[in-house]
């Protein structure tokens, strides 16, 4: 098995194809060699070997030696250097680099090959001192955190006394006996601590660095990271051996990371950070805050015109937009890597329409590249348009750099750890860092907000932060933070830990206390790629809306219809008048303590008014569209009071004695009341509830339909699990559905059916077809029963069973992802038995997996006619389900060639 790929002098072995086995950065590397592009040579160790290290106690393959060996060797052929050499010594970087990019959590080391001798030869050769000692000093830094474990704190904090003791503020202000100085207590220091001298080998150093970058894959910040990000399947990450180039030789060279356009806006302009007299780590680190690459086109013009082309040819090849690190070397340019770069949702709406219209990509394409988590953070909040301009002025604490737009309100927390410890009770916080690092990665997560002192657009905060679609501001250098006091003090005013701050990602602005926020106007790049899925897609989708308002929001979102009105929830709430809620409730409550049909039906009598009229404002909203209803589901005793206090008020207020009110809520307790007395089985014993709510339905349909608003009422018994059952109550159904008609004069359509949520009603789908003029799938329940789970116990244990690392059992959480293997069975046995019988039956699904990518992708490949979820889940819905006849039809032409290659 070949484990290392070599790249160099205009030729690679390996190819951008290639990201499984060489991951993204060493693909991009080989790719970039392979185009002409100037690019350092070097070599990349697979991500199998990486696999293969971590699986034998880190122990490399047998061959692995001999490959690194010929290709170094092959290496320093090209450089004309050897590694480590005390005349022209070659010194190279060791990097990660897994298939998918994470940014920042796996680790690095520059600069190796430097030891006692070589350092004095790199003086010399480039006639810099401070630059070779520089170097030095970073190297033996980095290896001494990154393959020996040594606390990073530690010798930053002998960096910080060192440049105090010369009176410095920044890097590039000492002076090479600075530098010569630090790697005497650096080394002096990693004696103490591992009883070794600090290694003088270039081989030694080159495998330390190999094994410690092959075990970073297992480090905390990359595990959270993944488990963060759902990233999966992964083998592990490559090792990236390549010749170093220097941007910190003087102020002719520097250091950048760019993008080829914008990626918080989407717009088509070169956008980065460069920094003279540098290395690339500086940048990303956030430790000093960089220039803009407009101020390079100044300084180094003929560097940047060269870099504008590689922009161009880099987008056009891999169309998509690039992250790209480049150095500068004594005025010449160097590509060190590219890869597919994060961007805000707004700017993925934006590049992907963008690129369809330029011809780069096709709709199809742009289509298959948003995410449904695109879709979510584009409803991240902003401040409030309403806030006064003078108020903001007044709270304003600072100003940095707008790294990712939107808003954050939260508590001020200054470390990682605290942060998800308050997290974890439910606060909300801001994470305040004087710069992060990757192993702040959890804190960062949990945050609303991100803001740091020092960085710019590309800094670590800044592109960790980008990919989750958080607000986060760097450059904020009028922030003294101190970690101590736990203070972030500027302008004369102090923010503490547990004070409540404000940013304003797209302003860059820092405000003391909450400044009220609310959701952003949504891109017009958005309703273009949006009708583009329409287009595409066969499924329908619809919403699962309570409230007039919910409708109208969801028809906004682009909702053909309603699938689910749950009417228990109108029982609590009157949302149009709010004060009339009391009524709605003490009306239910009469009827439950009612003791006979006559007494029940007086109190319905008080409820059949208000569900009138939220039907007619649902209606109203959904004109034109299928409004599916969902009867009394619910167990009664929810909606009657269990402490004594509260039963005597309602006694009082119904007129009979506490007694008998507390009796009948004994009565209503059950040991597994999601089991129990609710769904059809109330109508069943309790016909009146039916009555009056089929009446409000109908009566609404009819007056809506007189005013010429186009109703399609369907009329959805829940819980249902047998023919029988299901027939009394269809009957009953009709019954008063149809004298309402008559009377009325009109004709109005409607259906009756009922929701798929037990398991014996999907195993008899066939029979319930009789029956039934649709199905409903409520995939809430049906996996609760279908699985044995109790939703709201399963919290407890299921993490364990979705964990990789512990039982993984299940590749998701079976509420929030269809389990496809079990409950999706039973969805397809239903499916076919129930069209068996009933050939037109409509079948949709209600639970909260209408909203869920791939559930909806399922119910798509399943031939469901609708899908149907919460309103701002809609969109998410459009999409996935455009996205299953895009797949399809690549699976289908697949299909089609290797049925060709077989004759």
């Amino acid at each position: 098995m070949k484990y290392v790929y070599f790249f160099g002098a205009g030729k690679a072995e390996g190819n951008g194809t290639m990201k499984e086995l060489l991951g993204g950065k060493g693909a991009g590397l080989a790719e970039m060699t392979r185009i002409g592009l100037p690019v350092p040579a070097g070599f990349t160790i697979t991500t199998e070997c990486c696999d293969y290290y971590l699986k034998h106690d880190g122990k490399y393959p047998a061959s692995l030696r001999a490959e690194v060996k010929k290709n170094l060797t092959r290496l320093e052929r090209v450089t004309k250097k050897k590694l480590g050499d005390a005349k022209d010594p070659l010194l190279v970087s060791v990097r990660s680099g897994s298939a998918r990019s994470m940014p920042g959590m796996m680790e690095t080391i520059l600069n190796l090959g430097l030891n006692s001798k070589s350092v004095e030869a790199l003086a010399r050769n480039t006639k810099n001192d401070r630059f070779a000692w520089d170097a030095y000093r970073r190297f033996v830094q980095m290896y001494s955190s990154v393959v020996i474990g040594l606390p990073k704190e530690e010798l930053e904090e002998k960096l910080r006394a060192m440049k105090a003791r010369r009176g410095v503020k920044d890097d590039t202000q000492v002076p090479a006996e600075g530098w010569r100085e630090l790697v005497g207590e650096y080394k002096a220091h990693f004696k103490k601590r591992t009883s070794k001298d600090f290694p003088e080998d270039p081989e030694e150093q080159l495998w330390g660095a190999i094994g410690a970058v092959f075990g970073s894959w297992n480090a905390e910040k990359a595990v959270t990271y993944r488990r963060v990000e759902r990233i999966t399947g992964l083998l592990g990450t490559a090792v990236n051996v390549v010749q170093m180039v220097f941007g910190n030789i003087g102020d002719n060279s520097g250091t950048g990371v760019c993008f080829t356009r914008d990626p918080s806006t989407g717009e088509k302009v070169f956008y980065g950070d460069f920094l003279i007299n540098a290395q690339g780590e500086d940048v990303v680190a956030g430790i000093r805050t960089p220039m803009h690459l407009t101020e390079m086109a100044r300084l180094m013009p003929k560097v940047y015109q060269q870099l504008e082309k590689v922009r161009v040819l880099l987008e056009k090849h891999y169309r998509d937009m690039q992250d790209m690190e480049f150095t500068v070397e004594e005025g010449k340019l160097y590509m060190l890597q590219t890869r597919v770069g994060k961007r805000t949702p707004t700017a993925t709406f934006k590049i992907a329409v963008d690129m369809a219209k330029e011809g780069l990509i096709t709709r199809v394409e742009a289509i298959e590249r948003i995410k449904s988590e695109d879709i979510e953070r584009l409803f991240y909040p902003v401040i409030d348009p309403s806030v006064p301009k003078p108020e903001l002025t007044k709270r304003k604490l600072a100003t940095g750099i707008n790294a990712v737009p939107g808003a954050a309100v939260g508590k001020a927390v200054f470390s990682a750890e605290e942060a998800e410890l308050m997290a974890a009770k439910g606060e909300k916080v801001i994470l305040v860092r004087r710069e992060t690092s990757p192993e702040d990665v959890g804190g960062m997560f949990v945050a609303q907000g991100i803001v740091t002192a020092t960085g710019g657009k590309t800094s670590h905060a800044a592109v960790v932060a980008r990919g989750w679609g958080k607000c986060c501001i760097v450059g904020c250098e009028q922030l003294d933070i101190d970690y101590a006091t736990k203070t972030a003090s500027a302008n004369g005013r102090k923010i503490r830990e547990g004070d409540w701050m404000t940013l304003d990602g797209n302003e860059g602005a820092v405000y003391e206390g909450e400044v009220k926020l609310s959701t952003p106007k949504l891109p017009d790049a958005f309703s273009i790629l949006m009708k583009w899925a329409d287009g595409v897609r066969r499924l329908g989708v619809r919403t699962n809306a309570d409230t007039p308002h919910d409708a109208k929001k969801a028809r906004e979102m682009g909702a053909e219809g309603i699938g689910l009105v749950r009417t228990e929830h109108m029982f609590f709430k009157d949302f149009e008048q709010p004060e009339k809620s009391v009524d709605r409730q003490l009306a239910i409550q009469e009827m439950i303590v009612a003791d006979s049909p006559e007494a029940r039906r007086k109190a319905l009598a008080k409820l059949l008014p208000y569900q009138r009229r939220d039907f007619i404002g649902i209606f109203k909203e959904m004109d034109g569209y299928p409004v599916t209803i969902r009867l009394l589901d619910p167990p009664l005793h929810e909606f009657v009071p269990h402490e004594r206090e509260k039963q005597q008020e309602l006694a009082d207020k119904i007129g009979v004695d506490v007694e008998v009110v507390a009796r009948r809520v004994a009565q209503l307790h059950e040991s597994n009341p999601m089991l129990g007395h609710r769904g059809c089985r109330l109508c069943i014993t309790y016909p009146e509830i039916l009555e009056m709510q089929v009446q409000a339905i109908i009566e609404a349909a009819v007056e809506c339909k007189k005013s010429g608003i186009k109703v399609f009422p369907e009329i959805m018994h829940p819980l249902v699990m047998d023919r029988k059952e299901l027939k009394i109550l269809a009957d009953a159904t009709h019954r008063v559905a149809g004298e309402i008609i008559r009377k009325a004069g009109v004709k109005l359509e409607y259906s009756v059916g009922t929701m798929i949520e037990v398991p014996r009603a999907a195993i008899l789908g066939g029979e319930i077809a009789e029956v039934a003029e649709f199905f409903s799938f409520g995939t809430n329940d049906l996996t609760q029963m279908g699985m044995g789970l109790s939703r709201d116990d399963a919290g407890r244990f299921l993490p364990d069973y979705v964990d990789e690392k512990k039982a993984g059992i299940f590749p998701n959480d079976p509420f929030q992802s269809l389990d496809v293997h079990g409950v999706g069975q039973l969805m397809l046995w239903c499916i076919e038995r129930g069209r068996a019988t009933r050939p037109k039956l409509k079948i949709g699904i209600c639970g909260e997996h209408g909203g869920e990518s791939a559930s909806v992708k399922f119910c798509h490949q399943a031939g469901l006619d609708y899908v149907s979820a919460s309103p701002f889940l809609v969109p998410i819905a459009r999409l996935a389900a455009a996205q299953a006849v895009i797949e399809e039809r690549a699976a289908r032409k697949r299909g089609k060639k290797k049925g060709g290659k077989k004759r």
